[in-house]
């Protein structure tokens, strides 16, 4: 055998010897070193892993497009009770509700909000809600109470209202319009923009204020005159207002009357960011000019987690919310107490005799309204 497969075999040898031979223990020491610290005493090893702490639940808000809260507000609910909540944009409020409708039994959220006057006693009607009464509620004006059995709870309230340009009829020296039978007149002719109520949130309440100031039998003869004076009719709100009406910032519009909100002109002068002391526009604020939407939630049937959804509906009109409201959704908080915004004391009006209509009654004759609306003036 040559002298490298001589090595080689010695080697080999070597590792099977190596292998077959049981390790030896590593030993411990029976006493420390004299400069070391005593061992403490060992404490007993828990025998199931020590619980750590939970991470947040969640709580799932249902609603639509034009729903605003600040991080502030939202966090505080969240800290207080280790939740995270998460927000179910589904469209404007009708779709939205036709969403949670057709997940009745299998709810997507646990609270849902958006439900206005409008839609009241179709959800109602639909039974989604469970009852609850929240903490605080005895301080909510009887007006917005109207659910008996507190299955949804009224939040915040708005009127939609004719807006108009006051530079157009300062330099036209026209008056601006005061009633709505001011709008048919012919020195108004071209002048009003409208949305589709089949379309729009703002468009249906405005139909709806005709149907409550001239009653079933002439509402519809106020429209036709609109027609003749040549009123626009747009699908949505931000068409209207941004594309069509001359008051806007920014609006390339030839239009100087709107169908909007009572806190439009506020909204202008908060959004100038100090360019504006005052509003460009103004409020048609006579009798049933303007319509007054109510909007409420409720605690949807099936609900993964009831206790949380109790508590954000006692979040929703404590005062730390509802003083959240007006620079979040400009609208107007339900409970009276809440502080509102220098601004919006100033330039935020309230119609002193809006148009009402029982939400019974609008549920039962809303599509049939929309639907003769729309073969007079689409057709």
């Amino acid at each position: 055998m040559g002298y490298r497969y001589r090595w080689l075999w010695v080697w080999v040898l070597a590792a099977l010897m190596a292998a077959c031979t049981t390790p030896a223990a590593t030993p411990t020491p029976t006493s420390a070193p004299a400069t070391a610290m005593p061992a403490p005493t060992a404490s007993p090893v828990p025998t199931t892993p020590a619980p750590t702490p939970s991470g947040p639940r969640e709580l799932v808000l249902m609603t639509h497009d034009s729903f605003s809260v600040s991080e502030e507000v939202l966090r505080e609910f969240e800290q207080r009770y280790n939740v995270r909540v998460q927000i179910l944009k589904a469209g404007d409020a009708g779709a939205a509700l036709n969403k949670a409708i057709l997940a009745k039994g299998a709810p997507l959220a646990d609270v849902f909000f958006g439900v206005d006057n409008t839609f009241f006693s179709r959800a109602i009607r639909e039974d989604l809600f469970e009852p609850y009464r929240p903490q605080g509620i005895e301080e909510i004006p009887q007006e917005f109470l109207l659910d008996p059995e507190y299955r949804l709870i009224p939040i915040d309230y708005g009127d939609v209202c004719l807006n108009y340009d006051k530079k157009y009829f300062r330099e036209k020296g026209l008056k601006p319009p005061e009633t709505l039978e001011d709008l048919i007149r012919p020195e108004y002719r071209g002048l009003l923009v409208v949305e589709n109520p089949a379309t729009s949130s703002p468009g249906l309440a405005f139909m709806l204020a005709t149907i409550a100031h001239f009653g079933e039998e002439r509402w519809l003869d106020f429209w036709r005159a609109l027609k003749e004076n040549d009123v626009k009719i747009t699908e949505g709100w931000e068409d209207a207002y941004y594309k069509e009406f001359s008051g806007a910032t920014g609006s390339p519009g030839t239009r100087p009357i709107v169908v909007s909100y009572a806190t439009s002109p506020a909204a202008e002068v908060y959004f100038s960011e100090g360019k504006l002391a005052e509003p460009p526009t103004g409020n048609v604020l006579g009798k049933d000019a303007c319509f007054r939407q109510i909007e409420f939630a409720g605690i949807l049937k099936g609900a993964k987690n009831r206790d949380l959804a109790e508590r954000w509906m006692d979040y929703m009109i404590s005062l730390r919310f509802q003083e959240d409201i007006p620079l979040q959704m400009f609208v107007f908080p339900v409970h009276p107490k809440a502080r509102l915004p220098e601004f919006f004391q100033k330039f935020a009006e309230v119609p002193p005799e809006p148009a009402r209509l029982d939400p019974a009654r609008i549920d039962a004759n809303r599509e049939r309204w929309i639907q003769e609306w729309t073969d007079l003036m689409l057709r």
